[in-house]
């Protein structure tokens, strides 16, 4: 569907920035495909596509440990691929920037190794009733192996962290705090740079998921000083199965290795193995080159839009999907916070949000059903689920009111 001219001054040529997304011009059904799942994976534009076909054709190798030409071609894409990121994120240095298969594995990474060693008995790990089931199970997990307890800071009937509550509950056992940037259920923005500043006036280290964020507003690690920021490739336009986490180069190198094997280790005896220095340490294995390749161009991609533009464009398209779908009678917004990115939850009265994605589905409108994730969000708002439209950099507002339109054909077909 083409931009309308209120979207392309607001700093972004939609209708072109569709056309370098090969997947939208298909059809679903019958109807022009809506895409409106991007908080689950974004799709992919051609110059990430391109990038990977690309690799596979001309550099691929393993990396780290051949002197042949093809294996010098991949590791400089791999390691060039790793700056890209330490830009992006504003990390001080490349070895900051560990490469996984997603955000999940990275907070694994941390509650296993950082977690092991600085939790015991006792001891607290303090996050939120909104976090994402990958930023409560590891912590579920390490606190159950150390007798230590999970704390859990409350939200607001708008989507919204109680600051107070937050801040009382950061004790003389909080040993870590992990919280979400942004919440996938809600999309509420979490005041990232608040929350740290609190934890660390205790001497509280803190992690930050930052899969829902990256996709939408400029992150500088080194200014909100987190300890640790993780995200996922697949929702930032980038390939699946890659992830990164960032952490302070002093907390690295004093973590233990996640996983033994190749590459991981300086040398290895029956007796004694020594471990490789930082980010190798943590990157057992042969890595998903491809997908460093991908993701690199998909920042590439970003940095030429300006992720200014494209916040400012999702803000937008969120401010319209709110007041249009909120005028809707029998139909409630699920997640109100005044700080929100473009993540719209909502339910429909006497309709299950199954039945409202599939009936959706057949006019060609993706969305997410179910509670993403996210369960303690669901029961906090006292339902089973949501149905979920998530905005991305090439979604219109003419996208909006076809979901609007999909959303008054569900009510009519359970009138």
């Amino acid at each position: 569907m083409k931009a309308s001219p209120q979207e392309i001054a607001s700093g972004l040529d939609v209708e072109r920035i569709r056309a370098d997304f090969p997947i939208l011009r298909q059809q679903a059904h019958g109807h022009p495909l809506v895409y409106l799942d991007n908080a689950a994976t974004s799709q992919k534009p051609k110059a990430v596509i391109d990038a990977i076909v690309r690799y596979y054709e001309r550099d691929n190798a393993n990396i780290h440990r051949g002197v042949h030409y093809l294996s010098q071609q991949a590791t400089e894409e791999f390691e060039a691929a790793r700056k890209a990121v330490q830009l992006f994120l504003h990390a001080a240095r490349p070895s900051e920037i560990i490469f996984l298969r997603g955000a999940t594995e990275a907070i694994n990474l941390v509650a296993q190794t950082y977690g092991r060693v600085h939790v015991g008995a006792g001891d607290e790990v303090l996050i939120t009733a909104m976090e994402h089931h990958s930023n409560i199970v590891p912590w579920q997990m390490l606190c159950d192996e150390k007798g230590a307890k999970l704390r859990v800071a409350p939200i607001n009937d708008h989507g919204e962290l109680i600051l107070e509550e937050f801040e009382r509950l950061l004790g003389p056992r909080t040993k870590i705090v992990a919280i979400g940037h942004v919440s996938n259920a809600l999309g509420t923005i979490n005041p990232i740079a608040k929350i740290i500043k609190m934890a660390h006036a205790k001497n509280v280290p803190v992690l930050v998921d930052g899969a829902q964020a990256v996709p939408h507003v400029a992150v500088n690690v080194q200014e909100l000083d987190c300890d640790f920021y993780v995200f996922s490739s697949h929702k930032l336009y980038g390939p699946t199965g890659v992830g990164i986490l960032y952490g302070k180069q002093a907390l690295l190198e004093a973590m233990p290795p996640y996983q033994g094997g190749g590459d991981m280790i300086s040398s290895v005896t029956f007796e004694k193995t020594t471990y490789n220095k930082v980010p190798h340490k943590f990157e057992a294995g042969t890595p998903d080159m491809s997908g460093a390749v991908g993701l690199r161009a998909a920042i590439e991609y970003l940095n030429k839009l300006g992720m200014e533009n494209i916040a400012a464009h999702e803000h937008e398209l969120l401010e319209y999907a709110t007041q249009k779908v909120s005028a809707i009678p029998g139909v409630r917004i699920v997640g109100t916070a005044k700080e929100k990115a473009g993540v719209l939850s909502f339910v429909i009265e006497g309709v299950h949000p199954h039945d409202i994605g599939t009936i959706l589905d057949q006019e060609g409108i993706a969305i997410r059903t179910g509670h993403h994730c996210a369960q303690p969000v669901m029961e906090r708002f006292g339902i089973d689920a949501t149905a979920r439209a998530s905005f991305a950099l090439y979604n219109t507002k003419e996208e909006v009111d076809a979901l609007l339109r999909g959303i008054k054909k569900v009510e009519e077909v359970f009138a």
